[in-house]
């Protein structure tokens, strides 16, 4: 894992939102990476308003969205054994982040991609999906069961640490 330290500030810039980085007068960051505008990786998560947690220091497992970001990153076929430099790490992060922001089907997601969610794709793409199940379902009935398939939902929220309600006995959360 130490080998591959060197690629998170890379991995933190292709995670932020290009509207954010825009917004916050990092207009270049094909170009010019964003890392080049600040000075350490602290100022930059600073800038994008991104604190540093002390709650869990050392543990690698409390985001599960950037584990599971971070495990299709490294298991890509593509994926190399090593960089031969900085600028081929950053030239792969974003061919990367453009294909796993646009391309790739996210099973938490309802198998969309961020890009449908984030731009209201989501209800026009499950309308057709339906329409395709449904034209299966008249075709071969059998393949289901007799039951009507349906797209997967989109789920209603998805959080990294759910806020526990007010009210609620805080030791069976």
């Amino acid at each position: 894992m130490k080998k591959l330290a060197y690629l998170i500030p890379f991995l933190l810039v292709g995670c932020a939102s290009t509207e954010i980085l825009t917004s916050m007068g990092y207009t270049d960051i094909y170009g010019q990476s964003c890392l080049g505008m600040a000075e350490t990786v602290a100022f930059l998560l600073a800038d994008l308003g991104i604190t540093k947690s002390l709650s869990r220091p050392y543990v690698s497992n409390d985001n599960p969205y950037s584990e599971a970001q971070f495990k299709t990153l490294k298991y890509r076929p593509e994926f190399p054994e090593r960089f031969g430099c900085a600028e081929d790490s950053r030239s792969f992060c974003q061919g990367f982040f453009g294909w796993y922001n646009t391309g790739h089907y996210h099973s938490g997601i309802g198998f969309l991609t961020p890009e449908n969610v984030h731009y209201g794709q989501t209800e026009q793409i499950i309308r057709e999906r339906q329409v395709v199940l449904n034209d299966a379902f008249a075709k071969h009935p059998e393949r289901f069961k007799g039951k009507m398939p349906k797209p997967m939902a989109l789920p209603e929220a998805v959080w990294i640490n759910k806020p526990v309600p007010e009210n609620s006995d805080p030791l069976r959360h």
